[in-house]
């Protein structure tokens, strides 16, 4: 991370992927229970539900957000949530998606069932 660890860029972390076994996320910073990456799938969205509670900012593309049974239309400056253990994941999305992606929390989230 640039600037002693205060300072991410989306083009130092796009400069990064995909990364050596294909991954399309970069971790931008860590402190205590929180995580930042960006993430920049590319054709599908092959992720499973996490452990933690999830906040996604899209910078760049659009598509659909499937949370559990909601689905979204989303675009660049939207805020989407994923609780911890839900099924989710990005659909029909634009070739150019990009979001950063803030874990926090502990491990089954803040809200039991959130």
């Amino acid at each position: 991370m640039a600037d002693g660890g205060r300072r991410a860029t989306v083009a130092d972390l796009l400069g990064r992927l995909p990364r050596p076994n294909g991954e399309r996320f970069a971790v931008a910073f860590e402190r205590g229970s929180l995580t930042v990456e960006l993430y920049a799938p590319r054709g599908s969205d092959p992720q499973k539900p996490h452990d933690r509670d999830e906040v996604y900012v899209v910078m760049h593309g659009s598509g659909e957000f499937v949370c559990r049974d909601d689905r979204f239309d989303f675009g660049p400056g939207d805020l989407l949530f994923a609780p911890a253990g839900a099924v989710h994941r990005f659909e029909n999305f634009t070739g150019d998606l990009t979001v950063w992606v803030i874990f926090y929390g502990p491990r089954g989230g803040e809200l039991p069932g959130g």
